[in-house]
């Protein structure tokens, strides 16, 4: 049995009959309980993306290597540039992005240069090309030029040896970017997170199957495949497990072998067959069972020998507000990210009556648009049963309303949580 630590069950909710935690309290324990992995890989740059950096990226260039051209246009000596009317500059040669100018720029002239090219030794200031005028060699430029315009100076993004990125940072395509601007090929990335994850119960069939009655079609597990990919973990899908003692605790024991992290659908609720308990009972250890929120009250979290262990609830609504809101996070930790928070939560004005009862927080589907102004307003998207997964497929945010608040009226400003960055 693990010998993590947990809370009581007065606490936390240790037991089905228990106490349910908030969403707050459960949130803190869940940080408290979870660790980044160990482990880490070298990994060409182009399969770099969505990986967690390893260590400190310090630049080993300068960014950009060389002075340079902002514009296209003439390269000139400020000093040569009259204060007021039009002084003649004689054209000696240009300077092309990876062929520069190589030769001596001397008083009153001037080198033709393009976007990115080096800027010839001794000129400092760059003309924009359609504020000259040109006869052959001869290049015309008025006064009112400030020194050092459109040039863009070495190091000015980065200077050599100077820290890019910390250890924890995620690389998408500006990091990809910046990284390749640097010369890197490589990088050490944190392993991937293996997650281990099944559905319970009977009643579930694989799509392809017919359905007999009372029987339904097990969504949950490709809406948690789903949103497993999404966050680049390395996936076990160990399918359906039926509601037996033995498949149940092999099933647990196997992925507790085989995984970082172990994430199931449905039996965790009360009335339900007790395997889940019990085998959690003889090889693991749950901090808590339940969570006063809507949906996805039902919720387990612990460990099993080393495992971190979720218990998710079977309705397919619960499954995804849960992961979301809890599994989400805690798997980012575990992947190493410095932020596994990565959205921010806002408050606009709400156009919807959202019915709700003081005691638990809840996460109602809404749709976050614009009004006729051009005001972000938010308005819910009809039903919230925890069973209608299409209130997801039409939402694009949470409301998120306090434990302690009652209905909506329409006008009210409330808090809301886009899905783009969750999901």
């Amino acid at each position: 049995m693990s010998k993590r630590s947990t809370i009581s069950a007065a606490e936390c909710g240790g037991g089905h009959g228990a106490a349910a935690l908030s969403v707050d309290e459960a949130l803190q324990h869940i940080a408290s309980q979870v660790q980044p992995v160990s482990g880490f890989e070298k990994v060409a740059l182009r399969s770099a993306l969505g990986r967690v950096l390893a260590e400190d990226i310090y630049s080993p260039i300068g960014v950009p290597a060389h002075t340079n051209s902002a514009m296209d246009g003439y390269a000139v000596k400020h000093r040569d540039l009259p204060e007021s009317g039009v002084t003649k500059l004689k054209l000696v040669g240009t300077s092309l992005a990876g062929k520069p100018f190589s030769g001596p720029v001397a008083h009153g002239q001037c080198v033709r240069i393009m976007t990115g090219a080096v800027m010839p030794d001794g000129t400092d200031t760059v003309i924009m090309q359609e504020q000259v005028e040109r006869e052959g060699d001869t290049v015309r430029v008025g006064g009112d030029h400030k020194h050092g315009q459109n040039v863009r100076a070495a190091g000015e993004d980065l200077h050599q040896g100077q820290l890019v990125f910390a250890a924890g940072k995620q690389v998408w395509p500006p990091e990809l970017g910046m990284l390749a601007s640097l010369g890197l090929g490589e990088i050490v990335v944190k392993r991937r997170v293996r997650v281990a994850f099944f559905s319970t119960g009977d009643e579930l069939r694989s799509i392809g199957e017919a359905l007999s009655k009372g029987e339904i079609y097990d969504s949950n597990r490709y809406t948690l495949f789903a949103m497993l990919s999404r966050l680049g973990v390395d996936i076990i899908d160990m399918g359906v497990v039926r509601d037996d003692r033995e498949a149940t605790k092999d099933a647990f024991l196997e992925a507790a072998r085989n995984a970082d992290a172990i994430v199931t659908s449905g039996g965790v609720s009360v009335g339900e067959a007790d395997y889940v308990k019990e085998t959690l009972d003889a090889f693991g250890r749950v901090s808590f069972w339940q969570i006063a929120m809507k949906p996805g009250r039902p919720l387990a979290f612990g460990h099993v020998q080393d495992a971190v262990f979720f218990g998710l609830p079977g309705n397919p609504v619960s499954v995804m507000v849960t992961f979301y809101q809890f599994v989400a996070p805690a798997l980012r930790r575990m992947m190493g990210q410095s932020d596994t928070n990565p959205v921010s939560v806002f408050r606009v004005r709400c156009q919807s009556r959202l019915k709700k009862s003081p005691g638990r927080t809840e996460f109602q589907r809404a749709l976050l648009e614009r009004d006729e102004k051009g005001e972000l307003v938010v308005r819910s998207t009809g039903q919230q049963g925890s069973g209608l997964l299409h209130s997801m497929s039409s939402a694009n945010c949470f409301v998120i309303l306090p434990s302690g608040s009652g209905t909506v009226e329409p006008g009210t400003l409330v808090e809301v949580q886009p899905f783009y960055g969750i999901i």
